[in-house]
Order: structure tokens, then C-alpha cells, then sequence
């Protein structure tokens, strides 16, 4: 990975778990960017897992961090917030992220 996509990452993290504590879980990361290459003009594609459905109110206060970072750092993010059983739901985002994804684990953060 490159620093870039590694500072974007950290720095989403440490966000999430400031604004949800213990409700975040962490983040994986999955498609093009697990090559370690930026790539230009391409979305950075993350799932944010949660422990509880996350209200309309903190979705728009995740969308709102999500801005930050993208402008901060330059890139495009496409987060899909879920958690653990919402995942499972959708069953071709979940086959992908859980056999090529890339967990980023909130507590070691």
C-alpha cells in the first residue's frame, strides 16, 4: 500500500473511533487500491463496520468526516458503513471484502 492510501486509512479510523468509541469495529479495505498503487480518478472502496445500525443522524456525521478526509487528502472515498449482519446481507460485496479485503482492526489504533 501506499502512504497515501495507509494515512487516508489511519486517519478515518482514528475519526470513526473518536465520534463512535466502542460502537466501530474497523475498516476494510477492498478492491483496486489493495494493489498498493493509487490509482487517479478512482474511489478508495472501504467498508466501516459498526456493532449497531448506524441512525440518519450518524450516517450524515460519518459523510461528514468521509468529506474532510477526502479534501484533506486529495481522493475519492466510497465507505460502505455496515455491520457485521448487514454485511452478510449483501452477499456479493461481503464475498469480496471477506475473501480479499484487508481488516484494519479500530483497537489497534
Amino acid at each position: 500500500m501506499t502512504n497515501k492510501i495507509d494515512d487516508v486509512i489511519v486517519e478515518l479510523i482514528k475519526d470513526l473511533k473518536k465520534e463512535y468509541h466502542s460502537d466501530f469495529s474497523g475498516i476494510y479495505l477492498f478492491g483496486l487500491f489493495l494493489d498498493g498503487k493509487m490509482h487517479e480518478d478512482e474511489d478508495i472502496e472501504l467498508v466501516a463496520i459498526f456493532n449497531k445500525e448506524q441512525s440518519k443522524e450518524q450516517r450524515e456525521k460519518i459523510w461528514r468526516i468521509i468529506g474532510k478526509i477526502e479534501e484533506d487528502f486529495d481522493v475519492f472515498i466510497d465507505l460502505h458503513p455496515h455491520t457485521v449482519q448487514s454485511l452478510k446481507k449483501e452477499e456479493e460485496l461481503f464475498e469480496e471484502v471477506s475473501e480479499e479485503g484487508i481488516f484494519f482492526n479500530a483497537e489497534l489504533f
